[in-house]
């Protein structure tokens, strides 16, 4: 199979298994989708979505949230992890979109990466999940799969995103970020990974990965 070929094949078979995409983060705008995503960083989405209700109980947009103390936001955020960072970034970001942006969250990278706690791939899924504009947010799932499927050479993130972007076409993005995300959970993950599961890898993926795990 040629690369293109390659790539086909992936588009056609996530597009198979994932038809309908379901988002993993729940939300109901995009001030709530920012202060998920946030809070997803080095957590299980399961856990967050069991988190956010008992914080937008409280405050579910930021003039509510900056009548909250930073204390109170980590003693209700703490089983997520990293509670005091993202306690201070929900805070703090809150109040930047109070002051500069009327309250709304705003629709631009550059905006998103200069609140605190905002990195490019959290901008990346708001961009694309709230506002529906392209964007190739790389997390754990995607950058494993890259590699395995001999996209990327798995050297970093941001060279993941850059070849995503450059093997697929700019209006799949949005859907195929999620439906990777979605097959790296079900049927290739990092840990009891059964390749005879694996449609994708098992047809497409790179020689070394496949010998690799033959071998164990």
């Amino acid at each position: 199979m040629t690369k293109q070929e390659k790539v086909d094949f992936t588009i056609k078979k996530l597009k198979e298994l994932y038809p309908r995409i379901p988002i993993p983060l729940d939300h109901k705008d995009p001030y709530t989708l920012l202060i998920a995503v946030l809070m997803s960083a080095q957590s299980t989405d399961v856990r967050v979505n069991k988190i956010t209700p008992l914080l937008f109980e409280k405050a579910d947009n930021p003039y509510r949230m900056v009548k909250l103390t930073v204390e109170e936001i980590r003693e209700i955020i703490k089983p997520v992890g990293l509670s005091p960072m993202k306690s201070k970034g929900i805070h703090g970001l809150s109040q930047i979109l109070i002051d500069k942006h009327n309250g709304e969250v705003p629709q631009s990278f550059e905006d998103l990466e200069e609140l605190p706690a905002v990195g490019h791939k959290t901008a990346g899924v708001v961009m694309s999940q709230a506002f529906g504009i392209p964007a190739f947010p790389v997390d754990t799932h995607i950058h494993r799969l890259m590699y395995r499927w001999g996209f990327s050479n798995g050297k970093n993130v941001t060279q993941t995103e850059k070849d995503a972007k450059r093997l697929f076409p700019k209006e799949l993005w949005n859907d195929l970020h999620l439906q990777i995300i979605w097959y790296g959970r079900e049927y290739s993950p990092a840990r009891g990974w059964d390749l005879d599961k694996d449609i994708i890898t098992k047809t497409i993926g790179r020689k070394t990965v496949i010998n690799e795990y033959l071998k164990k």
